[in-house]
């Protein structure tokens, strides 16, 4: 029993240990599909979505999906905490439990002496007596202080990574509406479009390619939702992804080099993090754009001075642009419970910056 309790406490420490290291300090996706935070965040992802899934009202389902980014941030840690705690009292037990000062002996004892030890409180009541026991408390000390400053450090580079998404997803508001849409943000850009959509264009450019880089390196970032309901990462990489699509079939006279680097890295964004998080893209099949809309799209962007290309190779050519992105972008919208911009600007929405209080 000794020898089996040594083995399960080392493969619950180890286990831990490289989880842990997998998601903060590693800097690239890990593809290992046995990891402790991926069954954590599958295991409460579910039925968290699902229970939102049956809220009606639009506010009180993003109020209640809001919550599950922090709080699931906040429970991993404590399943790293609780995994290193068992472990390390597994060894305790295996060796004999010789404890100075215990009133009580058994499992509990070391429970609770490994919690002291981890913590570094320092209580001084119970005292490690063999050599191995005190090499084994001195380890999990400075396991425990080395596991808490990670996390204290941890928590910042996450915030920070939110707050940099955040800032060019509310910067869309004024420029697309809200919910933004491609047509609106071609609208509203189209006086000197061509001297300032590349250089837009660019700048969403890097955005992506950010996004990219930190959900890959901490995927937890995205089930922090915006902070307005009309906003959201996946919003703005949909209306991006639009928008690249109708200038590269023909939306004017805009220029195109820079719409076909926006839309590479911001489609590889799209399909990367569907992986990522395991939504069904096999599934989405259904477009967003039926030829009713299409031609309400022409005659909105026409009135703009911005004429779409009608002829049957532009309608392919925006199918096929469609087809590449559309059912990830659909299935990541399914898994996260959220919507996605329609192609058409809403007549009666109002922008969050026009919007008060008593509205």
């Amino acid at each position: 029993m000794s020898m089996l309790a040594v083995f399960v406490a080392l493969i619950l420490i180890f286990g831990v240990l490289w989880d842990a290291f997998e998601t903060i300090i590693l800097p690239r996706r890990v593809r290992r599909k046995l990891r402790i935070t991926r069954a954590f965040y599958q295991l409460t992802w579910w039925p968290w979505s699902a229970l939102a899934r049956r809220i009606l009202r639009d506010n009180r389902r993003e109020a209640m999906l809001s919550f599950y980014g922090p709080l699931a941030l906040i429970g991993l840690l404590v399943v790293w905490a609780a995994g290193l705690l068992v472990g390390f009292a597994l060894l305790q037990w295996a060796l004999g439990s010789h404890l100075a000062g215990q009133r009580y002996s058994g499992f509990l004892t070391d429970l609770y002496f490994s919690g002291t030890s981890f913590f570094t409180l320092g209580l001084g009541d119970l005292a490690p007596q063999t050599p191995a026991e005190r090499l084994v408390t001195v380890f999990e000390s400075g396991l425990g202080f080395g596991f808490l400053a990670l996390i204290i450090s941890y928590l910042p580079v996450l915030y920070q990574a939110f707050s940099r998404r955040e800032v060019s997803v509310s910067l869309l508001d004024a420029r697309a509406g809200s919910p933004p849409t491609a047509v609106e943000l071609l609208r509203r850009t189209h006086t000197g479009v061509r001297e300032g959509l590349p250089q837009f264009l660019s700048d969403w450019e890097r955005w992506a390619a950010e996004l990219l880089e930190s959900q890959l390196s901490y995927p937890s970032i995205g089930y922090f939702r915006s902070q307005h309901e009309n906003q959201s990462w996946l919003s703005a990489l949909t209306v991006i992804l639009d928008t690249c699509a109708l200038v590269l079939t023909g939306a004017g006279e805009m220029p195109r080099q820079q719409a076909k680097l926006t839309f590479a890295i911001a489609r590889h964004a799209a399909v990367d993090l569907a992986q990522v998080f395991g939504a069904d893209y096999q599934h989405a099949k259904d477009g967003r754009l039926s030829a009713a809309d299409l031609a309400r799209v022409r005659e909105l962007l026409d009135a703009a001075g911005l004429p779409l290309r009608a002829d049957d190779e532009a309608e392919a050519r925006l199918a096929h642009l469609r087809h590449m992105y559309e059912p990830y972008v659909l299935a990541l919208a399914h898994y996260f419970v959220t919507g996605l911009p329609s192609w058409l600007p809403d007549p009666e929405a109002v922008d969050d910056w026009q919007s008060s209080p008593t509205e």
